[in-house]
């Protein structure tokens, strides 16, 4: 084995430690600080900043989110393939960069393609070129990515074999991680805004509020992975978080922009959020436990049904979202770096931000399709457009069949008489 190989076999591969790169006008107006206030009010002033873009861009609506979140997924593979090509900078591996940019392009023409299918059909069906690709998709899919393959395999060079193999494992792995977890951000977002905003803003929250109660009260030692974490924080950050999405949760089902699904307007080519607001977001009457009824007096009390699914997504951002930050802790100590860039001074780059939100979107999107959703009616009508008359037909006959068979038929006919 070559010194080279050696080196990186048995030491830990050493990475750039980034600048501080704290605004200098911050840097002046807490000179007088210790360092502990000093960060607290740097996060602070930055997570207020990020807090009030976060609602310009809701504003903004779905397209700007979904342009939103294809620029964090791009600048999050930046940051974590940065840190591969510098661990590895010395040996000059032929393509390295090239092809895993290659590969993030495939990736997203998949997924992306993939979502203009499902949700643009009516627009893909109007113009030819588009109707001829998306019937293609998946072969110009697997065609794009063969290529990037046999590049891989034609630029292997006998001395790093090993390290071109780690790193294709690592392209792959980031792309698993942050591709395919920001495209389910961006389903979740088409089954209603509050998908999307909901879950980030536990995940925000959670974040806060476990660095404040750790800040001021944290004394027991959470998770050696991360050892400024704390039992306190940890335990105040769960509380604070179901209590403020529920609050949340409230005020936003009550209003059509953020409850109604996201949907592609044909005839005005944009986006539409309005509907007749579905069960889960209207009030309902809930009958209190007796123990709750005889502290409050109240025998119900009026809730949207999705306040209680929502203690379901703050429970597992305050429990289970944080081993995406300790995963990421772990990464980030294997490699002896403090932070994945210095993108946001006190916070890190934006991988450090997002560690637990993607996480979180697999969260959400499995919960929606497990619990919320079911079949949806205007794709399966774009699915039978598809296809050719005979077979419109033949499905025709058999709903009628199974119609009249349930005795719902007639019931139709009477009403449209």
């Amino acid at each position: 084995m070559s010194d080279s190989e050696s080196k990186v076999d048995s030491g830990v591969p050493e990475v750039p430690v980034p600048a501080d790169d704290t605004p200098e006008v911050l840097n002046k107006a807490l000179s007088g600080l210790s360092s502990r206030w000093k960060n607290w009010w740097v996060r602070g002033i930055l997570t207020l900043a990020m807090i009030s873009f976060f609602f310009i861009i809701i504003y903004m609506g779905p397209m700007v989110l979904m342009m939103i979140v294809l620029c964090v997924q791009i600048k999050c593979f930046h940051e974590i393939i940065t840190i591969g090509y510098s661990v590895y900078h010395s040996y000059h591996l032929p393509w390295f960069r090239t092809l895993s940019w290659y590969f993030l392009l495939c990736v997203n023409y998949f997924c992306y393609g993939e979502t203009v299918t499902d949700y643009f059909f009516t627009l893909v069906q109007r113009e030819e070129p588009l109707r001829i690709l998306s019937k293609y998709h998946r072969f110009i899919s697997f065609a794009l990515y063969l290529t990037g393959f046999c590049m891989f395999v034609l630029s292997l060079v006998k001395k790093h074999y090993r390290l071109q193999f780690y790193m294709f494992g690592w392209t792959h792995v980031t792309l698993l991680m942050v591709v395919t977890q920001s495209h389910l951000i961006i389903q979740n977002l088409f089954e209603g805004m509050i998908w999307f905003i909901v879950p980030i803003s536990c995940v925000i929250c959670n974040d806060i509020m476990a660095y404040m109660f750790g800040f001021f009260f944290g004394r027991t030692p959470l998770i050696k992975l991360s050892p400024k974490k704390t039992w306190e924080g940890f335990i105040g950050g769960f509380f604070a978080t179901i209590v403020f999405i529920f609050m949340l949760s409230y005020v936003m089902s009550g209003i059509r922009y953020f409850v109604c699904p996201v949907e592609f307007n044909s005839d005005s080519n944009s986006f539409q959020v309005d509907c007749e607001p579905p069960e889960l977001f209207q009030l309902q009457d809930y009958a209190l436990p007796s123990v709750l009824e005889s502290v409050t007096g109240w025998n119900t009390v009026r809730l949207y049904p999705f306040q209680i699914h929502s203690i379901a997504l703050a429970t597992f951002a305050s429990i289970l979202g944080p081993f995406g930050g300790f995963f990421a802790s772990g990464f980030k100590r294997a490699f002896k770096i403090k932070d994945f860039a210095s993108t946001i001074p006190g916070h890190g780059g934006i991988m450090d931000r997002f560690d637990c939100q993607y996480l979180m979107a697999t969260f959400v999107n499995v919960y929606i399709a497990s619990f919320i959703s079911g079949p949806n009616p205007s794709k399966v009508i774009q699915q039978l457009l598809a296809l050719r008359a005979d077979q419109q037909l033949h499905i025709f006959n058999s709903l009628k069949a199974h119609l009249m068979e349930k005795g719902l038929l007639p019931a139709l006919e009477e009403v449209a008489a």
